[in-house]
C-alpha cells in the first residue's frame, strides 16, 4: 500500500521552508526564493538547497530566457507538505509544467513580488510579515446580482497580512492586492474594484443565528483595506491607467457609498524599489497627494491601529 505522505526529514529548516513557500506560493523564481529565506547568504546557498529538493523530486523548475529559473512543487513535494501539521495554505495547488511556462507565470511572479516588497520592509523596520503572510485567490461570496439565479465571487488576487510593532502597540494591517497587468480595458478593473463594496455589504446568516452578519465578518476581524498594483506597461503609461482607474472610482456610486473600502494604487516598480512605506501610493480622496500604503503622506510617521 502506497501513502501519500512524504516526510521532509533529511532536509534542514531552510529547505523545508522553501517546500512551505511554493505549496502556498505556486511559482517562485530561484531570486524570490533566496529573498525570502536566505537574503543575508550568497545566492548559490539557495540554488545549492534548490538543486537537493529537485533531485530528490519534490520540485521542478522551467527556465526562461537570462537563464532565470521558476520552481514549483511536485506532486511528491506536494504530498510531503502536506505531512507538515499547522501548515498556513491548506489548498493543494497543482502546478502543471506547461503552466509555470504559460502566460500566467507573469502574473504569479509579481503577485509574490509585492508580497516579497513588504518581507523586505517588516525586516528593515522590525515588524512582523513572513513569507507565508499573503494567500493567492482568495474567493468572497458576494451575492447573487439581480435577475440572475447564482450567486457571485470575488476572488482577491492576494490577501496579505502585516503587524506593525510600534514601542507603544502593536497593529495589524489587512489588504486585499489586485495585480493589474494592464490586460484589461481601466472600466473593467474599476468595475472590478467596485465590487469590494458589494463584498462589504453583502451579508449571511451563520448556522444557528437569527441575525445576518456581514459575511466578510466571519474571515477578517476588520475589512481589509484595498491595494491596487499596476504592472505590466510603460511607466508613463501606468501612471495615466492610475489616474484614469482612480477618477472612476471616484465617480462611482458604489464606492462612493462605502467609505470602508480604503483603495489605494500603487506601481509595481515603485513598491519593489522603494517599498511599501514610501509615498508611492495614490487614493481616490486626493488624486494628487502621494501616500504610503497606509494611507500616510508622511514616510517617517507612524501609523497605530488595524486597517
Amino acid at each position: 500500500m502506497t501513502t501519500r505522505s512524504h516526510p521532509v526529514p533529511r532536509f534542514g529548516k531552510t529547505a523545508v521552508a522553501i517546500l512551505e513557500s511554493l505549496y502556498q506560493h505556486r511559482l517562485l523564481s530561484t531570486r524570490q526564493i533566496h529573498r525570502l529565506h536566505a537574503p543575508a547568504t550568497r545566492i548559490q546557498g539557495s540554488q545549492r538547497t534548490l538543486a537537493r529538493l529537485r533531485q530528490a523530486q519534490l520540485t521542478d523548475a522551467v527556465q526562461l530566457p537570462g537563464r532565470m529559473r521558476l520552481w514549483y512543487l511536485t506532486d511528491r513535494g506536494l504530498d510531503a507538505v502536506e505531512a507538515i501539521p499547522n501548515r498556513v495554505e491548506t489548498r493543494r495547488k497543482q502546478i502543471p509544467r506547461d503552466h509555470a511556462a504559460g502566460p500566467l507565470q507573469q502574473h504569479t511572479l509579481a503577485v509574490n513580488d509585492v508580497g516579497i516588497a513588504f518581507v523586505e520592509a517588516a525586516r528593515t523596520r522590525g515588524d512582523d510579515c513572513g513569507p507565508l503572510a499573503w494567500r493567492h485567490e482568495i474567493a468572497h461570496p458576494i451575492g447573487r446580482p439581480s435577475g440572475r439565479r447564482r450567486s457571485e465571487q470575488l476572488i482577491a488576487d492576494a490577501v496579505l497580512t502585516y503587524q506593525l510593532n510600534q514601542p507603544a502597540e502593536t497593529s495589524f494591517h489587512y489588504r486585499f492586492v489586485e495585480l493589474d497587468r494592464a490586460n484589461r480595458a481601466t472600466n473593467d478593473l474599476a468595475r472590478r474594484l467596485a465590487r469590494y463594496a458589494h463584498l462589504y455589504h453583502h451579508t449571511v446568516t451563520p448556522d444557528q443565528a437569527s441575525v445576518p452578519v456581514a459575511g466578510w465578518t466571519l474571515l477578517y476581524p476588520i475589512f481589509p483595506g484595498l491595494l491596487v498594483v499596476l504592472a505590466g506597461e510603460a511607466r508613463h503609461r501606468l501612471e495615466r491607467r492610475r489616474q484614469t482607474v482612480l477618477d472612476l472610482c471616484r465617480q462611482d456610486p458604489d464606492l462612493a457609498a462605502t467609505p470602508q473600502v480604503r483603495l489605494s494604487i500603487c506601481l509595481l516598480d515603485d513598491l519593489t524599489t522603494h517599498g511599501p512605506f514610501a509615498p508611492i501610493c495614490r487614493t481616490p480622496d486626493d488624486l494628487d497627494q502621494p501616500v504610503d500604503w497606509l494611507n500616510n503622506p508622511n514616510p517617517l510617521a507612524d501609523s497605530g491601529g488595524a486597517s
